[in-house]
């Protein structure tokens, strides 16, 4: 059982250290993604108005709206093909090495309503392109483009970590250096014809205890009592308990004999300071072995 507690804490401890050192690790960040996004979509206005011929009208500076969505607005107004809007947005976040995962709306300027939009996704599955084919005609329009998979390292203070690693190194350490239970202190062994109890050595079979070649005689009654004791160490029995398999067995129910042989025990064992048959007040009764 204790083995088995201490590759729990164990397993515990490498787990959070783990979880730990993937935190803090060093990971590799884009810092310039909001100068990236607006510089791609840019491109992909000035690829707009190429498209129709315009080399005079000025695309106006790409706002960034929010966090990770962008706007990008014109001087003047252009018809919008959804197939050539689509294809010069991907060819420029693809060259920006930008997130493939989007959400785009074409606004109306004059009513804010969406005139066309579209998602991507690097699943091509769940990517929705609608209405490709149809142009939008010529008017005032601003384009929208909200990154929906954009990575970004959560900022979580340090002292969390620290407190993390701590917690898990305390409980390592408190493992190896609990001390050990009374159950674990006893200096109860079995040999072959007895039992070591202390400086006692028990004869079940008959009735008897001997220390230093002094022999104490115990009753039938004595010897199960004491075997049940021996059997659970430093651990409380109840009244019930012993009632039952020393006598309600046998089919003979007692009331205050069981009192009378505990004391009885409790002189013959009161020669060695490391065993006491101690009573538990309304419970029942514990030897207490160390």
């Amino acid at each position: 059982m204790k083995n088995k507690k201490t590759i729990i804490v164990i397993g515990l401890f490498i787990t959070i250290l783990s979880i730990v050192l993937w935190y803090t690790r060093p990971v590799k960040t884009n810092n310039n993604f909001s100068a990236l996004a607006k510089v791609a979509l840019r491109d992909v206005g000035h690829q707009l108005l190429q498209a129709k011929n315009d080399a005079t009208s000025v695309v106006l500076p790409v706002i960034e709206k929010s966090t990770n969505r962008f706007v990008l607005s014109f001087e003047a107004q252009l018809a919008i093909n959804p197939d050539s809007l689509i294809r010069f947005t991907q060819q420029s976040f693809q060259k920006a090495k930008l997130p493939n995962t989007y959400l785009l709306e074409v606004f109306q300027c004059n009513t804010s309503e969406v005139a066309y939009s579209y998602t991507m996704n690097k699943n091509k599955n769940k990517a929705i392109i609608p209405c490709r084919g149809r142009i939008l005609p010529q008017q005032c329009y601003r384009i929208e483009v909200q990154f929906t998979d954009v990575s970004t390292s959560k900022n979580v203070p340090m002292a969390w970590y620290y407190i993390l690693f701590s917690a898990a190194a305390l409980a390592l350490i408190l493992q190896f250096k609990k001390k050990p239970s009374v159950a674990n202190q006893t200096t109860i062994t079995t040999n072959e014809n007895y039992t070591a109890i202390g400086s006692f050595q028990f004869y079940p079979e008959q009735n008897k205890l001997v220390k230093q070649a002094q022999e104490i005689s115990l009753s039938r009654k004595e010897c199960e009592i004491l075997a049940i004791f021996i059997d659970k160490p430093n651990q409380i029995i109840k009244r019930e308990e012993l009632i039952k398999k020393v006598w309600e067995d046998q089919g003979v129910v007692v009331g205050r004999s069981l009192d009378t042989y505990i004391s009885k025990l409790r002189k013959k064992l009161k020669d060695d300071d490391r065993i006491k048959l101690t009573n538990v007040h309304g419970v029942g009764y514990k030897l207490e072995v160390s």
